[in-house]
């Protein structure tokens, strides 16, 4: 019997753990992200031309700056 009691009586405080688990990875996951795209957003940082046209060696060439 005292299984049934001792769960009911946890049953909120084991669901609250669990919510700030999960908002705390989520949060990790967030700011991984960010710090990702962070260190990307410098070398994607490129203006295409509207009025030139795109030509086969714009989009096959890496070294093209």
């Amino acid at each position: 019997m005292g299984i049934h009691y001792d769960y009911k009586s946890t049953r909120g405080m084991k669901a609250m753990e669990k919510q700030a688990k999960r908002e705390k990875k989520l949060a990790e996951k967030k700011a991984k992200r960010a710090a990702r795209e962070g260190s990307n957003s410098g070398t994607q940082n490129q203006v295409i031309d509207v009025e030139k046209p795109i030509t086969l060696e714009d989009l096959t060439n890496p070294d093209k700056k």
